[in-house]
């Protein structure tokens, strides 16, 4: 699948998520869901996947997780939030680059309206 298919396909199924549930609940409640729609197109996804911190030559086990990893190229970034601040911003631009991604999308759903709560980020 190209880039532009996938993004389409995680937005499609947020959009799904969000219109069920509603803003308010917490990010792991919509994660979980996301993931499950996800993997219900048949999407390669892994959740909350290890990304260690490699400097030089000491791999650095520091607890960051990327949210949601699909199809092995896109990482996406779940926020419950008033909204998005430049710190959101910078992680999805770090996990990109310790990850070696070039596409993230960054959703919040705490929004009233998901179209609101989407930044899409290339590195």
């Amino acid at each position: 699948m190209q880039i532009n298919d996938i993004t389409h396909e995680i937005l499609d199924s947020a959009y799904k998520v969000h219109s069920a549930l509603g803003p308010g609940l917490l990010e792991s409640a919509y994660r979980t869901c996301l993931v499950y729609e996800l993997r219900k197109k048949g999407l390669f996804v892994e959740e909350e996947k290890p990304l260690p911190l490699i400097y030089e030559e000491v791999k650095l086990e520091c607890g960051y997780r990327i949210d949601i990893l699909v199809e092995q190229q896109v990482v996406v970034e779940l926020k419950t939030v008033e909204a998005f601040t430049d710190v959101h911003t910078a992680q999805v631009l770090t996990y990109l680059k310790l990850s070696k991604n070039h596409v993230g999308l960054l959703l919040n759903f705490y929004t009233k309206s998901l179209k609101d709560g989407i930044k899409r980020l290339i590195l």
